[in-house]
């Protein structure tokens, strides 16, 4: 693994986290078809890799010596990139949520086999639920979102769980100049600046990614996020004003 290109190397206990996470996966697999980056390169970089190099600030910054980091994943699927987070940054608390309960069982019995339960906490719901339960709103230093939906849609998800002085990564494949003016407008609705996209070549010529990080200006208004199913169905970038 290039874990050079990150600036950053897991510990052995890490590492072996890693590898047992992947044993793990594997198992899991089997019964739902979770991913299928499970193998080799696809499981160290498409999966661990991919998961990580968006968060390589902090990553190579020191451990809060205050209350620890609070991290939110949502939709995160067969569990990324909120358990090679929560591997790779040990003193933060994660929250992972995700509406498919099955795949949210196999992710609980993940943390707890990883040694993670204690750190690790998930909820079965929609996101636009999320952002409007009272534990969560507003809560979160880091909200994370990885391959969910288009980039206004994930912005008015992660957006209401920002702490005042949070950060919001919209993990992106393919990004476009379009894409960066739809983001805009979703974020001059939401009270959030966006920051110029960070992008990287993924080992092995696995392909191009960015990264789009949003930091708040102000409160997010209450309206947001609109009821279940709205922000997919009527992005808020959708409409210039």
């Amino acid at each position: 693994m290039p874990w050079s290109t990150l600036g950053w190397s897991p510990s052995e206990e890490q590492l072996t986290q890693l590898q047992r996470l992947q044993e793990e996966l594997r198992l899991w697999n089997g019964r739902l078809n979770l991913t299928r980056l499970v193998e080799g390169e696809d499981y160290w970089i498409g999966q661990v890799f991919d998961s990580l190099w968006p968060v390589v600030p902090w990553l190579q910054a020191p451990a809060a010596a205050t209350a620890p980091l609070s991290v939110i994943d949502v939709g995160t699927g067969g569990g990324f990139p909120g358990l090679a987070i929560a591997i790779a940054l040990p003193g933060a608390r994660l929250t992972l949520v995700d509406s498919v309960g099955r795949k949210l069982e196999a992710v609980r019995a993940m943390a707890t086999t990883l040694g993670l339960a204690d750190r690790v906490d998930l909820r079965c719901e929609r996101a636009e639920k999320t952002g409007r339960a009272r534990g969560c709103r507003g809560r979160f230093q880091l909200a994370v979102a990885r391959a969910v939906a288009a980039a206004p849609v994930v912005a008015e998800y992660l957006v209401p769980l920002l702490a005042p002085d949070g950060t919001a990564l919209l993990y992106r494949g393919q990004w476009t100049i379009a894409d960066g003016d739809a983001l805009q407008r979703a974020a001059a609705t939401l009270q959030v600046r966006v920051e110029p996209p960070r992008a990287l070549d993924l080992p092995g010529g696995r392909g191009r990614r960015h990264v789009i990080a949003l930091n708040p200006l102000g409160p997010c208004p209450a309206a947001y996020p609109r009821p279940v199913g709205v922000p997919a169905k009527h992005p808020l970038g959708d409409n210039p004003t």
